[in-house]
């Protein structure tokens, strides 16, 4: 493998559709319960108005030589426009901070699971949010079905919050300053 991390630029934000769309049918694949709702989730419909209407966004592009492979795709948000939400993104605590990262998405191809590259972007994501000083809570919701995801953030120090629409998403959370 030649690995090469690049930060993606807004102009060049396209380069994720793919991968983007191969996430929504991997997260179908394993979900358990509500499979029908991902036929309707794509990059048009996720991606592109998350990085649209968050204040700032941080996107990594994985790839091996020059083909893409997997990607990062963090965000931050005004807590407020969270809650607009008619979704339970945020959790109900009593104070919730004014702006919250976000980690949308983290996918990669299948063969570059396992190799590392997930817990290289959270440790830059991380890297990425601390730019924020008034960003301390930082949020991902993880598919029902998916597992290996939920796991994977729970030993990266997440905790879990709350189930949204029933079970179908699990929102997780952690203080950048936890390690």
């Amino acid at each position: 493998m030649n690995i090469k991390i690049e930060v993606v630029e807004e102009k060049n934000f396209i380069q994720c559709r793919e991968l983007c769309n191969d996430l929504m049918k991997f997260q179908k694949s394993k979900a358990y319960m509500g499979k029908e709702k991902f036929d309707s989730m794509n990059f048009e419909t996720r991606m592109e108005p998350s990085y649209k209407n968050s204040l700032a966004n941080y996107i990594l592009l994985i790839k091996d030589e020059d083909t893409p492979v997997g990607y990062l795709f963090c965000t931050v948000n005004l807590s407020e426009n969270l809650k607009k939400s008619p979704f339970q993104l945020v959790p109900k605590w009593k104070d919730i901070p004014e702006k919250i990262g976000h980690i949308n998405n983290l996918y990669f191809e299948e063969k570059y699971r396992g190799t590392g590259l997930g817990k290289k972007m959270i440790d830059l994501s991380m890297e990425w949010f601390r730019n924020f000083s008034d960003v301390n809570l930082i949020l991902v919701h993880v598919s029902n079905g998916n597992d290996e995801a939920y796991n994977f953030y729970i030993k990266k120090g997440f905790k879990f919050s709350h189930d949204i629409l029933d079970g179908f998403i699990k929102c997780l959370y952690k203080y950048k300053e936890e390690k």
